[in-house]
């Protein structure tokens, strides 16, 4: 009988420890400056690729952590708690960058937290900022999703679960479904054949096996954070379509006066949420190549 508590208690403890083994995938320059790229939820970290060629470029090295396969156990504080010491350990005493995109930004923010002195710039693409801040929710086109979420987290998870069954059976019907609303520039890029199969194999790695990672992310963010931004005290900069309405221009106004950090905004005229991301890699990639 004790042999058998014994046994179980291992196969328990082998289970912890391979669910806190984070993958990650690496673009750019192999022995370059490290930058932390965060993905977006709905993303996967196929979203870097996009960094790669401008990251050789400019001897850069790029890491996106594979956020959504760390155990579902791991949740607040400890989440972000995880995220850093993830960090520091690839960093190994040198500060890093941190590039957050969409959501993505809030899950770098709150990481921010725990590396105070170990981030040397935090970049900002298409943030969303918190929901409790300012009248967003109306002018987000995800707005039913974040309402849902928020209200009613068990609907939410079987939501996300409904997404997951498209990505998996009918990709192209989840892919329209997320872009039915694109505006400005994003609507050139979803009739795009290339843009359309990157995104369709983001979502799938997104939802498919791993859709309670992109929950736990959706629920973090709809609860209040307002008051954390006030610890985020390196240096910020914010990149922003003008015709975003995923993350509406409002919330990177908001992000810049409420970030003791924040020492640049670039509102783009014409782009909207992932023509922004688009247009600010080759001039982060740049940036960073230089400092």
């Amino acid at each position: 009988m004790l042999a058998g508590y014994v046994a179980t208690d291992l196969i328990s403890s082998v289970r912890h420890k391979m669910e806190q083994i984070l993958k990650f995938c690496h673009y750019g320059a192999n022995n370059g400056r490290i930058v932390i790229y965060f993905h977006g939820a709905p993303g996967a970290p196929e979203e870097c690729v996009v960094f790669d060629r401008y990251a050789k470029e400019n001897g850069l090295r790029f890491i996106c952590f594979d956020r959504f396969t760390i155990g579902s156990s791991i949740v607040g504080e400890a989440y972000y708690q995880f995220l850093a010491q993830e960090i520091s350990k690839l960093a190994d005493g040198r500060q890093v960058d941190f590039i957050g995109f969409s959501i993505g930004a809030f899950i770098a923010l709150q990481t921010c937290r725990y590396l105070p002195d170990g981030v040397k710039c935090l970049h900002l693409i298409s943030a969303a900022a918190p929901l409790e801040a300012g009248d967003f929710l109306n002018a987000m086109a995800g707005k039913q999703v974040f309402q849902i979420a928020k209200a009613f987290p068990a609907l939410f998870v079987l939501l996300s679960y409904w997404q997951e069954l498209l990505a998996l059976l009918f990709p192209n019907a989840l892919f329209h479904l997320l872009f039915a609303s694109a505006v400005g520039k994003d609507q050139v890029l979803a009739d795009n054949a290339g843009f359309k199969a990157s995104i369709s194999k983001i979502l799938r790695s997104c939802f498919v096996g791993n859709v309670q990672g992109y929950i736990r992310e959706i629920i973090a963010y709809v609860q209040p954070w307002e008051t954390t931004l006030s610890e985020i005290s390196g240096n910020t900069l914010i990149w922003h379509g003008a015709e975003d309405n995923w993350s509406p221009k409002m919330m990177a106004e908001y992000l810049k006066s409420a970030i003791p950090g924040c020492s640049y905004i670039e509102i783009m005229e014409g782009l909207s949420h992932y023509s922004c991301l688009y247009e600010a890699v080759p001039k982060i990639c740049k940036q960073l190549g230089k400092t």
